[in-house]
């Protein structure tokens, strides 16, 4: 029988509601495996530093992932409320968007597609990888003894390509929705705190930023390239006035030309390294 810490058991048991009562019994066994698991946090690597390995009723642990019937989406509010009870009880929340590339390969891998591999590539050299495409949400907490922040996940989906969709007579949905459907959950299942989003260039599209801007309990923090083209609201239209309505309004100045300018005017900010 696992024999677990108290505070550790508590944090487990959490969880129970999400499973029935069969499917339980190995559940805490793979969730204690994960955590003490390095490398790779497969379900044999987890059987063999619980040691477990030699087992031979193994099915069970295999069954809990691939064939029993429990909601991820519950098992993952309960998740991010634990952290925030934990880790962020008060305050503002720092979350985290981040897009990785699983590479897969094979006929059943059917959601894969083709993406720009940010590791390999250059300004000047596009490397392409093929794979699955997981968008990840994570709080971003400090840790005191580690004196740094970390990036905890609690919620992923996957992005398929859009052969995927057009295979199956669906509506594309872009990297930019799965990220709005990713802040949407989290503002329903955290009501009352407010928090920050980071993210990188990618998220830097002024139309997303204005769908998540409207009741937000927060800001996002992006980053534009330097040469980036900033246009102003489109101005009201006059009476009268025919044609189509305008999109963009004045062209702003790049970042590099506010940079540049000495009439920009700047402000000290001391920052902690925590």
């Amino acid at each position: 029988m696992l024999s677990l810490p108290i505070a550790f058991r508590r944090a487990i048991g959490g969880f129970a509601p999400v499973f029935s009562r069969p499917v339980w019994q190995p559940v805490p066994v793979l969730m204690t495996g994960a955590v003490l698991a390095p490398g790779q946090r497969t379900v044999p690597a987890i059987l063999r530093i619980m040691g477990r390995s030699a087992e031979s009723n193994f099915q069970p642990s295999h069954r809990v992932l691939h064939r029993a019937v429990w909601s991820p989406l519950h098992a993952t509010r309960l998740l991010l409320r634990l952290f925030v009870a934990v880790c962020v009880p008060r305050g503002v929340v720092l979350f985290g968007l981040d897009d990785t590339i699983e590479r897969r390969r094979g006929e059943q891998r059917t959601a894969q597609g083709l993406y720009r591999d940010p590791v390999r590539s250059a300004h000047a050299h596009r490397v392409n990888a093929s794979g699955l495409r997981w968008l990840g949400g994570m709080g971003l907490p400090p840790i005191a003894w580690a004196n740094r922040v970390w990036a905890l996940p609690f919620l992923t989906g996957l992005g398929p390509s859009e052969r995927f969709y057009e295979q199956r007579g669906c509506r594309h949905h872009t990297f930019l929705a799965r990220a709005w459907q990713i802040i949407r959950r989290v503002r329903r299942w955290l009501p009352g705190r407010e928090g920050v989003l980071v993210a990188d260039r990618r998220f830097a599209a002024l139309a997303w930023l204005d769908r998540v801007a409207p009741g937000a309990r927060g800001s996002v923090i992006t980053r534009l390239r330097l040469d980036a083209a900033l246009d102003a609201p489109p101005p009201p239209r006059e009476p009268g006035q025919r044609g189509r309505p305008r999109r963009t309004g004045k062209r702003r100045p790049t970042r590099e030309a506010v940079l540049a300018d000495e009439k920009t005017p700047w402000s000290t900010l001391t920052m902690d390294d925590g």
